[in-house]
């Protein structure tokens, strides 16, 4: 409260009151992508080249290297094999091997009782 005086003996008393206003934000930053929320791992052997492309670093061409490399070869036998795949390095495959996983490739029975290998 706050004395203010009028004149000879008189004082007036009054009290300042504060409104509260909301202080305006800036809006948040998007979230970066490496916030996305984790997803299984893509399996190499199943993986479409779209599914690839969502990779971090796989881009088109990348991708379909991926897919001709696994029909070439008859899959992946494990994930360290991405490195064979021209464009992905020791250095790609470092960001990529925890979000890729690799099942073993589909077998098909042959009359005969063998298995061929896809």
């Amino acid at each position: 409260m706050r004395l203010v005086p009028l004149g000879v003996g008189l004082l007036l008393a009054f009290a300042v009151v504060a409104t509260a206003q909301p202080i305006a934000q800036a809006p948040a930053a998007p979230a970066a992508k490496a916030a996305a929320p984790a997803t299984a791992p893509v399996d190499l052997n199943a993986a479409t080249a779209s599914q690839l492309e969502a990779l971090p670093g796989i881009g088109p061409a990348t991708a379909k290297r991926i897919v001709e490399y696994r029909e070439k070869n008859g899959g992946f036998k494990k994930i360290e094999e991405l490195m064979n795949v021209r464009g992905i390095g020791e250095k790609s495959f470092l960001k990529l091997r925890s979000l890729v996983t690799v099942t073993p490739p589909r077998t098909k029975a042959v009359g005969s009782g063998q298995a061929i290998s896809r």
